[in-house]
């Protein structure tokens, strides 16, 4: 396969989410307290009673199209790779953007902020392709750092950017206590050095 990956604009998302991200969770990441979380914190994989299939599109917040209803993605870096003439990854970039709580009001800061692989192609090396130029774009505007967000449900992720030099700088237990249908996820950050 020869990937070629472009940068598009905002136009192009209806193309861009016809790379599925949804995934099956066959296990979790759980997080055990030492001494009441004074001692640490610690990772340890367990399968899932029943596995299921996750997918953020389906979220309340929406996919891709809905990105431009919430943002000005006129400082994103949106990118699809392609097989030919058909999509087989994608990657999403925001940087410097008023209303993104993950960027904390920093410029040096950039958020990967979707990164999706055809289901067939996955673990073929195509994602870290379109994360590396992902990280370059990030690199060229001046952030830092980027940062990563993804759950303790999605293993396969967290073993990628652990792959991609991230390290897990952020472990929240209760980000998402406020809905129901994810209240038992756990927030797992990720950051990329970039400089």
């Amino acid at each position: 396969m020869a990937l070629s990956i472009m940068q598009v604009g905002k136009e192009s998302l209806g193309e861009y989410s016809e790379v599925p991200i949804a995934f099956e969770v066959k296990s979790v990441l759980r997080t055990e307290r030492a001494r009441g979380g004074l001692g640490g914190l610690t990772l340890t994989e367990a399968p899932v009673d029943q596995p299921y299939v996750k997918d953020y599109d389906d979220s309340p917040e929406g996919g891709p199209l809905r990105w431009t209803e919430k943002f000005d993605l006129s400082n994103w870096g949106i990118f699809i790779g392609y097989d030919g003439a058909s999509p087989v990854c994608g990657a999403t970039v925001a940087f410097d953007t008023p209303g993104v709580h993950m960027l904390a009001g920093r410029s040096d800061l950039a958020v990967l902020w979707d990164i999706r692989v055809l289901p067939g192609m996955r673990r073929s090396g195509i994602g870290a392709k379109i994360f590396a130029r992902a990280a370059d774009w990030a690199r060229g505007r001046g952030a830092a750092r980027m940062k990563i967000e993804t759950q303790n449900i999605n293993v396969p992720a967290c073993r990628f950017y652990l792959s991609q030099g991230c390290r897990l700088g952020e472990i929240n237990l209760h980000a998402y206590a406020n809905d129901p249908a994810v209240a038992h996820e756990t927030m797992l950050v990720w950051y990329l050095d970039l400089r």
